[in-house]
């Protein structure tokens, strides 16, 4: 379900520990996020969209539109 995190953040040369500093999470909970073993909180999502500059949807895999914010 949560693929698209995954490929962004592998995209990104970036590791599961860096990404779970930046939600204040551990590594392990970040791992279970990106296997969908565990459901992303809302205000996790949001987070992460403003990090890679992108939509919730696009987290989601509710759409493969990247969609660039400006913000």
């Amino acid at each position: 379900m949560y693929q698209h995190i995954k490929d962004l953040r592998e995209d990104h040369d970036l590791t599961q520990q860096h990404i779970a500093e930046l939600l204040h999470i551990s590594q392990t909970t970040y791992s279970r996020y990106e296997n969908g073993l565990l459901d992303i909180p809302s205000s996790s999502l949001v987070t992460l969209a403003k990090y890679y500059k992108t939509s919730v949807d696009y987290l989601l895999d509710l759409t493969n539109n990247t969609l660039q914010l400006n913000k």
